[in-house]
């Protein structure tokens, strides 16, 4: 297979899942500490947005680039 269509497949595919989830979150460990043997620690929740425009633009990226592979 030639880049171009390698390419092209791993963008249509990350922006149909990026369509399709939108959002997703991630723990961070922000601050540990052990006091009087007993060890404390702090998590802080995060979440990301990907915008719309940003998956569907990915998705049209990804069918010009097969396009353009089919004829190359």
């Amino acid at each position: 297979m030639k880049a171009k269509v390698i390419i092209g497949v791993l963008l249509v595919s990350v922006g149909v899942v990026a369509l399709a989830y939108r959002t997703f979150s991630y723990t961070k460990k922000t601050h540990s500490a052990e006091v009087a043997g007993v060890e404390l620690s702090f998590k802080e929740k995060g979440k990301v947005e990907i915008p719309v425009w940003a998956g569907a633009g990915a998705v049209v990226a990804g069918v010009v680039l097969l396009l353009a592979g089919r004829k190359g």
